[in-house]
């Protein structure tokens, strides 16, 4: 699992993921610290990679889009915490979604629950 941590985390994310044996950039460390949103989402596709944000905005791209990648993890509700706490709970969670994440999915990670959509997402 490759995963591109976004500009609103810190590094110090990326390099907790890093112990724990997980391939993960910052956006800083590939050139992208001022990039777009959508700059990114070209970039992590292109590298096959997973976008890690608390920015919803990366959901309304791909589904505007009807993108099938790249996926996408949102730490939504969580800015609050430390960056190891971020992380912490990021390992808590990456285990259990491998699958859906690499099938092409927007994973959205809260305190007390996890929800998983498919992508393209479709219009009901």
């Amino acid at each position: 699992m490759r995963l591109l941590i976004d500009a609103n985390l810190s590094p110090r994310v990326a390099a907790r993921l890093r112990d724990a044996s997980y391939d993960a950039q910052h956006v800083v460390d590939v050139g992208l610290g001022t990039a777009t949103d959508a700059d990114i989402v070209t970039w992590a596709t292109d590298h096959e990679q997973i976008i890690v944000s608390s920015d919803s905005d990366f959901s309304a791209i791909l589904a505007r889009q009807r993108r099938t990648r790249p996926s996408f993890v949102l730490l939504r509700h969580l800015n609050e915490l430390a960056p190891d706490q971020q992380a912490e709970l990021l390992l808590a969670n990456l285990p259990g979604v491998t699958d859906e994440l690499a099938a092409g999915a927007v994973v959205t990670i809260l305190r007390d629950r996890m929800r998983i959509r498919a992508l393209p997402f479709h219009s009901s």
